[in-house]
């Protein structure tokens, strides 16, 4: 496995050359994971495992504090790994200060304003958010088949979930079902909290579970995933509770459902991610439930739960093979009920897969 990690940071290398960057200091935990094999989470939003020196010739430095000390040699050159004290912003600044002679990149998106005033001071820095990322978007065979189990286990949970609706059940002990379920059958985590909604709080479309209760005659919103072997699952459905669908209910499950067929069957190599999300829109416009639809179409997953690519109208990325997205347009009817169905989709040489 640890090949696997050198690997990427060798396709990395060539794209700091063309950036004209003597290093690239990585924070992104999700990154600092793909290219080094370390540490997947960071413990809070104000806290760090450590990051990344990337350098175009090889010499890659890991950077923690002595609780993850031996962590880190598990897995990278112990004569590599830079040990700090306390937040190590300064002593990380003293070794890019050493050891970097030019322009040091840094991920902005994933570093406060007042960590980058200490870990930057005296050193020219230059953003350059994207370069990672852009490798993570192309899965490799071996994320793919990760990915495929970690959505397989999802469809499992799935296909699970209808028996345990019973009436009565509130949105927070179905949840806590769906998070027994993974965590019993080989799940490390979940991927995100389960979305999981009644009725008229389905129409939220990150409604959080509380104590509405099933009734017979409901509309019931389940969206979750789980991570597998450190790779993410997300995929959403809509159930009725109870025998015969309400109409309008029905009427809007198959408008969505058909406008996920239109999308997953357009999705290729070479088409913008925006155009995917223009293909559901304008079905459901002609519908006239369009502005119904309040959020974009999808988003690449894999590490994380929302990677790139958007599939919204404001991504400018064009599809490629390897790129893994859900698909998940919606229909959210504001006091009464929303309707969303989320597939997992790989983009392949010719076409599309769903996962």
């Amino acid at each position: 496995m640890s090949d696997i990690f050198a690997q990427r940071r060798e396709k990395l290398r060539p794209l700091l050359a063309k950036a004209d960057l003597a290093a690239l200091l990585v924070s992104s935990d999700a990154n600092r994971y793909y290219l080094s094999g370390f540490e997947l989470h960071d413990a809070q939003m104000n806290e760090s495992s450590g990051c990344l020196i990337i350098r175009p010739d090889g010499k890659d430095m890991l950077c923690t504090d002595s609780r993850f000390a031996d962590a880190a040699a598990r897995v990278w050159d112990r004569e590599r790994v830079f040990v700090y004290k306390s937040d190590g912003l300064e002593q990380i600044n003293s070794l890019l200060k050493d050891t970097v002679s030019g322009k040091t990149g840094f991920e902005a998106r994933h570093i406060s304003v007042h960590a980058f005033a200490r870990l930057g001071d005296g050193l020219s820095m230059e953003k350059a958010d994207g370069l990672v990322e852009s490798l993570r978007m192309i899965k490799s065979p071996e994320e793919i088949l990760l990915l495929e189990k970690s959505c397989r286990l999802n469809h499992r949970l799935m296909q699970w979930l209808p028996g345990v609706l019973e009436p009565g059940r509130s949105e927070a002990e179905i949840s806590w079902e769906v998070e027994k379920f993974f965590r019993e059958h080989g799940a490390e985590e979940m991927a995100f909290p389960s979305i999981v909604a009644v009725n008229a709080n389905s129409a939220l479309p990150h409604a959080r579970p509380g104590q509405s209760s099933l009734a017979d005659g409901c509309v019931l919103l389940v969206d979750t995933g789980c991570r597998l072997e450190s790779y993410c699952s997300d995929q959403t459905r809509t159930f009725w509770v109870g025998d015969k669908p309400d109409p309008l209910f029905a009427a809007d499950l198959n408008m969505v459902r058909e406008a996920q067929e239109l999308a997953v069957a357009r999705l290729r190599p070479g088409t913008a991610a925006s155009e995917i999300y223009h293909i559901a829109r304008s079905f459901l416009d002609e519908k006239g439930v369009g502005t119904l639809f309040t959020h974009g179409l999808g988003h690449g997953i894999g590490l994380q739960t929302h990677e790139d690519p958007g599939l919204n109208p404001n991504c400018k990325l064009v599809l490629s093979p390897g790129m893994v997205v859900t698909v998940e347009p919606g229909i959210y009817r504001p006091g009464q009920h929303g309707v969303r169905w989320e597939y997992m989709v790989l983009i392949t040489e010719d076409g599309a897969r769903v996962l």
